[in-house]
C-alpha cells in the first residue's frame, strides 16, 4: 500500500453553537489541513497521484472556506464548524473529486485539521 500527503492552509472565522466558553463567540483560526491518500497501485509514471493533481483537488475546498465565516457556509449553517466536522468535510469533498479523477484507484485515507499548532482533529473511514 502506498500513501501520499499534501498540506495546505486557510484562515477562517467561526463560533461554536451549544458550547459554553470563549469559543461560543466569533473568532478566527489559521487552519492547516493534511489530506492523506492511499492506494495499492501506482500509475504508469510510478506515482500514486501527482502532488500537483492532489493540490488541485484540495484547492476548491480551500478556496470555498478561506477568509470566510464558516457558520455562513453550508453545511456549517446547521452543522457546528468544529475541527472534527471540518476534517470530515475535507474528507468528503476530496473523496468525491478523487474517485472521479482516479476511477477509484486512489482513495482518501484520512484528513487532519490543525486548529492551532498543538491541536488537531482527524477523520477517516
Amino acid at each position: 500500500m502506498f500513501e501520499v500527503n499534501v498540506e495546505a492552509g486557510f484562515s477562517s472565522g467561526h463560533y461554536l453553537r451549544n458550547y459554553r466558553g470563549k469559543c461560543e463567540n466569533p473568532h478566527g483560526h489559521n487552519y492547516k489541513v493534511r489530506v492523506t491518500l492511499a492506494g495499492a497501485e501506482l500509475d504508469a509514471a510510478g506515482l500514486l497521484l501527482d502532488f500537483k493533481q492532489l493540490k488541485q483537488v484540495l484547492l476548491p475546498v480551500i478556496d470555498r472556506l478561506d477568509h470566510q465565516m464558516l457558520n455562513d457556509i453550508e453545511p456549517f449553517t446547521v452543522l457546528n464548524p468544529s475541527a472534527e466536522n471540518l476534517a470530515k468535510y475535507f474528507y468528503e469533498q476530496t473523496s468525491t473529486q478523487l474517485t472521479s479523477l482516479t476511477q477509484g484507484r486512489v482513495r482518501v485515507k484520512d484528513c487532519t485539521i490543525w486548529e492551532t499548532d498543538t491541536t488537531t482533529a482527524t477523520y477517516y473511514e
